[in-house]
């Protein structure tokens, strides 16, 4: 069947963290079924109803101090007195590194079977709901479709008006990134409620950056080898989201990380490909902005006899020249590759050859049709933009894995 731990990474967190705890705790190792209560109203949450069979026990709780000062001692220390595991960071790294570390302790402690659900300290993730997200994590990976395991998010509804609109808005741009990034939909990509099971967490384990962006990286991942299930869960925002070591510019910027510096090389080698297309273009006698030739073609133009020839050739040799920067920036940049050169080269030139036919080709095309050069190529740049980031993120400069 499988066992569950609950997560729960902490940096300078307050008294409701040990009444959450106090709750999980009365279903940790065996409480009989017909005696689960949740706990009464602690904080404004809502316990009075009994828990459905739809929950789950627990099997152990994993607490991580993120390096919180001294004055937060005690409430670890309770955390630890009451039954949970406390694991320590000398200093604060960031709520990535607290959840590797906790996956680490979990996995040691209580095997490499174990699914892990992941929840914050703050309250804004009830018991009830943990306990749901446990049972589904159990439930939907204990069919043995080992090829395909389940990952299971506790998603908020962003629509009513207690919500921060900071949440409400940085939540709309992630969706939309997400779904662009990876075809998947997702309601909530930056929810702390998770059910990992037990087969993606050497993924976890393996999984970039130690703050906030490490959610959406382990997510952008995930997705790909494993089935999502969104579960809706109650939203819980108090004083303004006051509790929340989120900073909205600081880590927004690690969250879009790679796509922002890919977007900022794809611009630079976007320069460099139009300053060589208009230059060769000139030198072949042929309008950008208009169809047809500006004058009588010379050269290269002459010798392949039409203005669309001439605008295909120049593309072409145009992609040859910000393809070779382009690598460049976005081996050492954009991805901050670690992988063999050599074969990152070759994967690059593959996808170089293809990117290279197809805006030659859409280009030549619309210049046929009558379209303006200029238009024709703005029109391939823009197809072969978002193709690109995938292919490059995935297989080009793809990370690999351990075996």
């Amino acid at each position: 069947m499988g066992k569950i731990v609950v997560l729960i990474p902490a940096y300078k967190p307050e008294e409701k963290m040990l009444k959450l705890l106090e709750s999980l705790s009365s279903f940790s190792g065996g409480s009989a079924a017909g005696d689960r209560r949740e706990k009464e109203d602690h904080a404004g949450i809502n316990t009075e109803k009994p828990i459905s069979a739809e929950t789950a026990e627990i099997d152990g709780i994993v607490i991580v101090d993120d390096g919180g000062q001294e004055e937060y001692r005690a409430l670890f220390d309770a955390a630890e007195a009451m039954g949970c595991r406390v694991v320590h960071h000398e200093v604060n790294r960031g709520k990535g590194a607290a959840i590797r570390t906790g996956i680490r302790e979990a996995m040691e402690c209580f095997g490499a079977d174990v699914h892990v659900v992941t929840a914050d300290a703050d309250g804004q993730h009830l018991p009830k709901d943990i306990l749901r997200v446990a049972r589904a994590v159990l439930d939907h990976n204990a069919r043995g479709d080992a090829a395909r395991p389940v990952l299971v998010l506790g998603v908020r509804d962003f629509s009513g008006r207690d919500v921060p609109a900071r949440s409400r808005l940085g939540n709309r741009i992630t969706a939309a990134f997400f779904r662009l990034s990876t075809g998947t939909s997702c309601g909530d990509t930056q929810t702390g409620l998770r059910g990992i099971p037990a087969a993606l967490l050497p993924l976890s384990m393996e999984t970039e950056g130690d703050r906030y962006e490490y959610e959406m990286n382990f997510l952008t991942e995930a997705v790909s080898k494993a089935d999502l299930v969104q579960i809706p869960i109650e939203t819980v925002y108090e004083e303004g989201n006051r509790t929340s070591h989120f900073r909205p510019v600081r880590d927004s910027m690690l969250i879009y990380k790679k796509p922002l510096r890919y977007a900022a090389s794809a611009a630079g080698s976007a320069a460099v490909d139009w300053a060589l297309f208009l230059i060769l273009l000139r030198l072949f006698g042929v309008s950008a902005f208009t169809s047809g030739t500006a004058g009588a073609a010379q050269g290269a133009a002459g010798a392949a006899g039409t203005a669309a020839g001439a605008a295909g050739a120049a593309a072409a040799a145009a992609r040859i020249g910000s393809g070779l920067f382009n690598f460049e920036l976005n081996r050492r940049w954009s991805f901050q590759s670690k992988g063999h050169a050599g074969r990152e080269a070759v994967r690059y030139l593959l996808l170089f050859g293809g990117n290279m036919l197809c805006n030659a080709g859409i280009v030549s095309a619309f210049s046929y049709a009558g379209m303006p050069a200029a238009l024709g190529k703005a029109a391939a740049d823009v197809t072969l933009f978002i193709v690109n980031y995938h292919v490059q993120k995935r297989w080009v400069f793809g990370s690999p894995r351990k075996r």
